[in-house]
């Protein structure tokens, strides 16, 4: 199997398995999560499942989800409360301990308050995702105030990464996410502890979200090129 294929595998397997009638769901950003998306608008048209509202965690997934005809809500609506029943997403990196490297799409700040808002967390990803240290190969993405910015460098600098301020494609700049914030992408030389990575990284001022998911405890559905889906929990 293919990439693509691979993604549609595991998306739909995902929404097969986990997404039941009436409850109320997170839908990710990326390659991988889009095909959940489109799994669930595909059984609502079925007619197999109903009553699902949806918070999206992208402009990119609203969009999505729009075109699908699945109904949408924040999680500041009081048909959601603030809680959702399960999220399905994507990751950029999965190491051995189930911690995730995820913002590679720029959705992270939403990404983490929708996973952390859920009563189950689903993690949809190929066998490429799989890695021995997070932010060492993939960088770790953070969203952080754009007046901020260089005081952010220098404590990330400290912290023993070297950031860079993610550009633009087709675009003269810097990446402008779907809060207002500028990206700034931060390489490891050597491995950290990303539990208490991610508490660091929150702590700086100005730092709005980093892409280290490691406080959830998310199950991950790995799509194999043979056709295998391997579920960790």
């Amino acid at each position: 199997m293919d990439a693509i294929a691979i993604k549609k595998e595991v998306g739909f397997a995902a929404a097969d398995e986990y997404i039941k009638s009436g409850m109320k769901i997170g839908l990710g950003t990326g390659t991988t999560a889009i095909w959940c998306a489109r799994r669930v608008g595909e059984l609502m048209r079925q007619g197999k499942l109903r009553d699902i509202l949806a918070v999206p965690t992208s402009s990119q997934t609203e969009l999505e989800c729009q075109q699908l005809g699945i109904p949408l809500r924040s999680l500041n609506d009081p048909e959601i409360a603030g809680e959702l029943d399960i999220t399905v997403d994507g990751a950029d990196e999965v190491d051995s301990d189930l911690c995730l490297t995820k913002g590679g799409g720029g959705a992270l700040l939403i990404e983490k308050i929708v996973a952390y808002a859920s009563k189950r967390f689903i993690v949809v990803v190929d066998s490429k995702k799989l890695v021995s240290h997070l932010g060492i190969t993939f960088p770790i993405p953070t969203e952080v105030l754009r007046l901020a910015r260089v005081p952010a460098e220098k404590a990330f600098t400290q912290l023993g990464a070297q950031p860079e301020v993610r550009l633009a494609v087709k675009k003269m700049g810097p990446v402008i996410t779907d809060n207002g914030n500028i990206l700034l992408d931060l390489t490891f030389k050597s491995p950290f502890d990303p539990r208490k990575m991610e508490v660091d990284l929150s702590l700086i001022p100005g730092v709005l979200g980093n892409g280290i998911f490691a406080r959830c405890k998310p199950e991950v559905l790995i799509g194999h090129p043979d056709g295998k889906i391997e579920t960790i929990r």
